[in-house]
């Protein structure tokens, strides 16, 4: 298997509603989109989750544009390879930046699993035929709209609500979504907003029967996670903290959590993915696959990493219409009583929609040796005249 070009594409979608963590709000969501392709033509999609600014992590979309350019895709153009994997090993030498690598990396998994004629979830060796998805909801302005969004969601059958939480928004704010919902699935995310300090106050959510606390301390801890975890009843996930199979193997020993949420692009692709997971159910660590409010590109590669086996709690891959007025896919991405049916169709087992792509463009480039590589802006849809 060889990519002999690659598409890079800027892209910007309009959320359908502004969403707001502990960290900021936004409603326009950029992102890359990578689009590799084989000798015989066929297409192979990744996604870069990598936000325009570095809240989430180290990352961005201008950083992620300059690695696949200046390192990622001269290293792995033309390159022959037998198997995804290879991908993770080509790129060993480049510290970081996994969102990056993950997107060319999720392309080539689409590819493979075009190649060999299967979806996706299967040459990741998933089992599962339709997935439990759950809802992650933002900071409100009153807890009033976040009951109503709740009680929404509930009736459309989703199976966890994770509420995100800041300081001032979280105890009390937890302590009324229980009593309105006595019986959901529910936790709360802080996004590492908290510090030992706020001991006391964490452990008052241990009330609330919450499934789990995700990433409550800082970004690049787990041993102050360890010490708070043994003070806590209430489960704590790691997110941010987990970066790699090493970070989650170390996490695990000095006992900073009790589940992990994998998500792909923060994790370096699929590759590591499968690896973490693995290494989770050998030590009876239950995962979950975390959302980066992905297109249906990113999301139809959450739902088939979702169907391995250790992954028995709800994800964040919600349907595609709870973010975006029209998704980048054929058909969307849909979910009946909080459940999502695993596409059979070949690779990630939805087709891309090149008009919908080209209208959220917002500038591409085009990679191909022995050809001159062009890059043009598009602007609502219409190219400029390409700059070689």
């Amino acid at each position: 298997m060889k990519v002999t070009e690659v598409v890079l594409r800027h892209m910007k979608m309009r959320m359908k509603a502004p969403f707001t963590t502990s960290f900021g709000t936004f409603q326009d969501k950029e992102f890359l989109l990578l689009e590799a392709k084989d000798e015989n033509g066929r297409s192979g999609w990744g996604e870069s989750v990598a936000f325009h600014s570095p809240w989430y992590n180290e990352e961005t979309l201008k950083t992620n544009w300059h690695m696949l350019e200046d390192f990622i895709i001269p290293n792995l153009l033309n390159k022959e390879m037998e198997h995804p994997d290879e991908v993770s090993e080509t790129l060993s030498y480049i510290r970081k930046n996994n969102m990056a690598k993950s997107a060319f990396e999720g392309a080539v998994w689409d590819l493979y699993a075009k190649q060999k004629g299967i979806p996706l979830a299967k040459a990741l060796g998933g089992t599962a035929n339709e997935i439990e998805v759950g809802i992650s909801i933002g900071i409100q302005d009153r807890v009033e709209d976040l009951l109503n969004l709740i009680g929404e969601y509930v009736k459309d059958g989703y199976k966890r609500i994770k509420v995100k939480i800041k300081p001032g928004w979280d105890v009390e704010v937890m302590r009324e979504v229980r009593k309105h919902f006595p019986d959901i699935a529910l936790m709360a995310d802080a996004n590492s907003a908290y510090t030992l300090k706020d001991i006391d106050l964490l452990k008052q959510l241990d009330e609330f029967d919450l499934m789990m606390i995700e990433q409550p301390l800082a970004s690049d801890d787990i041993i102050d996670h360890a010490v708070l975890q043994k003070e806590l009843k209430t489960p704590v996930c790691l997110d941010e903290s987990i970066h790699s199979y090493e970070d989650a193997r170390k996490a695990i020993e000095l006992g900073s959590c009790k589940i992990i949420n994998i998500k792909i692009g923060r994790v370096g692709g699929l590759t590591e993915s499968k690896k973490i997971h693995d290494l989770c159910q050998e030590r009876g660590i239950p995962v979950w696959c975390g959302g980066m409010l992905e297109s249906g590109i990113g999301r139809a590669h959450n739902i088939a990493l979702t169907t391995l086996s250790n992954f028995i709690m709800p994800g964040d891959t919600a349907a595609s219409s709870r973010y975006w007025e029209k998704d980048l896919i054929d058909p969307e991405v849909t979910v009946e009583d909080g459940m999502i049916k695993v596409p059979e169709r070949f690779g990630i087992g939805y087709e891309p929609n090149y008009e919908t792509i080209r209208e959220f463009t917002v500038f591409e480039k085009r990679f191909a040796l022995g050809k001159q590589n062009e890059q043009a802006a598009l602007v609502g849809g219409n190219s400029v005249t390409p700059v070689k």
